[in-house]
């Protein structure tokens, strides 16, 4: 396996005191399109291709629902991940399903689909893959430079109306950023503005 280098953008001083070590465990999903009815969400259906998110954004909404793994919503939520390996084979087998109606995937709606982890195991990468192949639409918010590492999908998407990319920034104030979302990578770690 070849490792990759990558600036995250926080000089060796301004790492958190205690280095936080991920735990990732394979999950191996029975469905991965997620469904809502909900009037106040402006989608139907969404994919995470993780649980938890290393980001550790103290304002993350999708925290509790670590709880339902019998974990915490606090560290667990950003140190206790699960890789969902399996997601573009169940996108493909949804998609092919007689009646498949398509509209917009939310991606990532619970979790960031960029975040660190997904250097390592290309979940986002493979969804985007079927989707392109598919000429499905789709929707995706993250904080992460590494979309960037998907624009040979996303390009041709765009060209065609199938994709919105949003990025979020909470601040670009230095020192409330590290409070904020002390795991995420500033917002000068490779992005340009």
């Amino acid at each position: 396996m070849a490792r990759e280098a990558f600036d995250d953008g926080w000089s060796p001083e301004e790492r958190p005191e205690a280095e936080l070590k991920t735990e990732v465990a394979i999950e191996r999903s029975r469905s991965i399109v997620s469904h809502n009815d909900s009037p106040d969400v402006g989608f139907d259906r969404s994919i995470n291709p993780y649980r938890g998110c290393e980001h550790g954004c103290i304002y993350c909404y999708a925290r509790p629902s670590h709880a339902y793994l019998e974990l915490s919503p606090g560290l667990d939520f950003e140190t206790k991940l699960f890789a969902k390996t399996n997601a573009a084979e169940l996108l493909r087998e949804t998609l092919a399903k007689p009646g498949y109606k398509p509209e917009p995937i939310a991606l990532g709606a619970n979790t960031d689909c960029y975040q660190p982890i997904e250097r390592r195991f290309k979940i986002t990468r493979q969804i985007l893959e079927v989707l392109a192949e598919c000429e499905h639409p789709v929707t995706l918010v993250t904080k992460s430079a590494l979309v960037e590492r998907d624009l040979d999908l996303l390009g041709p998407m765009a060209a065609k109306n199938l994709v919105k990319v949003f990025v979020s920034i909470g601040t670009l104030d230095r020192d409330l950023a590290r409070k904020l979302e002390p795991r995420a990578a500033p917002r000068s770690a490779g992005w340009t503005y």
